[in-house]
């Protein structure tokens, strides 16, 4: 038990009469007497209570004054933790004579203390029962908010459309082993979604409501020959094909297979994805949403996926040869033509060609080598060799074009802009709406002026919706272009102009076994 004190009314006057702690309790501290005192009107002096309160071994009083008072109550301090969470009551004696508290009591206590929720009875109960006093009773809690949880959507396939062909102990690439097929059947479940969990709200002991963090809501998207359950949470083929993910939304098709691309087929667009079993002849285009594969050539043809492209035998695209890919693109070799990859570029060679890549690119076989042309890619630039012994021009860039940093910084302030502005609109809004809700009458001239300031709130709002979701998606490009570098792991020749984000350098020697970097706002050349 704590060490507490007792005031004693008596002939003598008032006394200061003080416990011991037992059981290895607290001691008795002399700013708590002291605040007892000053709140009780009675006089005393630091010093001497100070010299008293040492070494309190057993039970021993002092007078305080000779002056007589009334008897005092039972009494209590409540304080509540900063975080509003708890609120701790300690428990004073009443003096000889005084009354005690009723549950009532401490109760209103609580009230005058301002606590209107989560009183703790039993830890009343226990104090009346025992009484115990400078003692910390947790007399009330609050009850914290149960936070929810995120939405989460589970694939039943594949999501991941990053290419890895095997490399042959040769230095060779293996291209025709890519498991890039996510097969399905009819009745086949492919995405299962777990909605979100709100929550609940809390409550603090001064009567707050604590409201947990907001959560993701997501929906299932997809596209034709899928079945959505009655409950809206699983989606199912219809149909014996492929599935596949795109910018979120699931596709099952069947996979358009041709011989070839010519006179006979003349061009192709489909929704699915296309397999080629021979060649693609110049002057035609194949545009599909889903991946489309080439086991023959390429000649001076267009082809666009919404997935990956693959070419088991490259292109020759005689200048107008066009491959433009939301996926990664992976060809036995690139000549004379044009190749956009959102994601990364793979092959044996490029030639005299301009190769754009989202992520990488990566020129590794036992001769991979990039000559003449440009070559940009955002992460990384992975050659065996760079450049031509010839002095072909040849230029490699990685990292991010200045563009888009200048747009990131755009839309952030047209979203704090925006903003800015909606929080001065929706009070005179809000506002107005009450006053026709309760039949004040407005001059057309107001309703029109309101009117304008509805549609103008509303497209202000689409602003902070569109540009908020485009900087999250620049977010994640300028995050993953952070260490851009070229690595080549043969050699590099002369001429070769390398660029890394703004700032670049021309080779004006030959090297071997280097890597690129950008240090101190310049293109850096250290060892691989």
């Amino acid at each position: 038990m704590n060490s507490y004190f007792q005031i004693i009314v008596n002939e003598e006057g008032v006394l200061l009469k003080v416990f011991p702690a037992t059981d290895g309790g607290d001691i008795l501290m002399l700013n708590e007497v002291t605040n007892y005192l000053e709140r009780e009107k009675i006089p005393y002096e630091l010093v001497v209570i100070n010299q008293f309160l040492k070494n309190v071994t057993s039970i021993k009083q002092m007078i305080l004054t000779t002056q007589r008072i009334h008897p005092i109550s039972e009494s209590c301090s409540i304080r509540v933790t900063d975080d509003k969470m708890m609120a701790i009551a300690r428990f004073y004696p009443p003096s000889n004579q005084g009354k005690l508290y009723r549950k009532e009591d401490i109760y209103a206590e609580l009230k005058l203390a301002k606590i209107v929720f989560g009183a703790d009875e039993t830890m009343i109960n226990d104090f009346m029962e025992h009484r115990q006093y400078c003692t910390d009773y947790p007399i009330a809690r609050g009850i914290p908010a149960a936070e929810g949880k995120d939405a989460v959507i589970k694939y039943y396939f594949n999501v991941d459309n990053k290419i890895r062909p095997t490399l042959r102990e040769d230095g060779t690439v293996d291209f025709f082993h890519l498991n890039l097929v996510n097969h399905c059947k009819v009745g086949d479940v492919l995405a299962v979604l777990t909605p979100e969990d709100k929550g609940k709200n809390g409550n603090d002991v001064v009567g707050n409501i604590i409201k947990p963090h907001d959560v993701r809501r997501l929906t299932l998207s997809y596209g034709l020959n899928i079945e959505l359950s009655e409950d809206r949470t699983v989606i199912r083929s219809k149909v014996n094909g492929h599935v596949s993910l795109v910018d979120g939304k699931v596709f099952v098709s069947d996979v358009l297979e041709v011989e070839n691309v010519d006179n006979s087929t003349g061009n192709i667009s489909y929704e699915g994805s296309v397999l080629v079993n021979g060649n693609v002849c110049s002057n035609f285009a194949i545009k599909a949403l889903g991946n489309i594969e080439v086991k023959g050539g390429v000649e001076g043809a267009y082809i666009e996926a919404g997935g990956n492209i693959i070419l088991n035998r490259g292109i020759n695209g005689m200048g107008r040869g066009k491959l433009i890919a939301k996926g990664n693109v992976v060809a036995k070799y690139m000549e004379n033509c044009y190749v956009l990859a959102e994601g990364s570029v793979e092959t044996d060679a490029i030639l005299h060609s301009n190769v754009q890549a989202g992520t990488e690119i990566k020129v590794m076989s036992r001769k991979g080598f990039i000559t003449g042309g440009a070559v940009c890619a955002t992460n990384q630039i992975k050659v065996k060799n760079l450049g031509s012994p010839m002095g072909a021009d040849t230029s490699a860039t990685v990292g991010i074009d200045p563009t888009v940093t200048n747009r990131f910084s755009q839309l952030q302030k047209e979203v704090a802009d925006a903003q800015k502005n909606l929080k001065v609109m929706m009070p005179v809004l809000d506002a107005t709406k009450k006053k026709l809700s309760a039949g004040v009458k407005m001059l057309p001239e107001q309703i029109k002026n309101l009117q304008q300031l509805a549609i103008s709130s509303k497209q202000l709002q689409e602003v902070v919706i569109n540009n908020t979701k485009e900087i999250e998606e620049l977010k994640v490009i300028l995050e993953s272009s952070s260490g851009a570098k070229i690595e080549v792991s043969g050699e590099v020749y002369t001429g070769t102009r390398v660029t890394i984000s703004d700032v670049s350098m021309i080779v004006k020697d030959t090297v071997k076994y280097c890597r690129f970097t950008k240090e101190d706002g310049m293109v850096k050349m250290g060892p691989l």
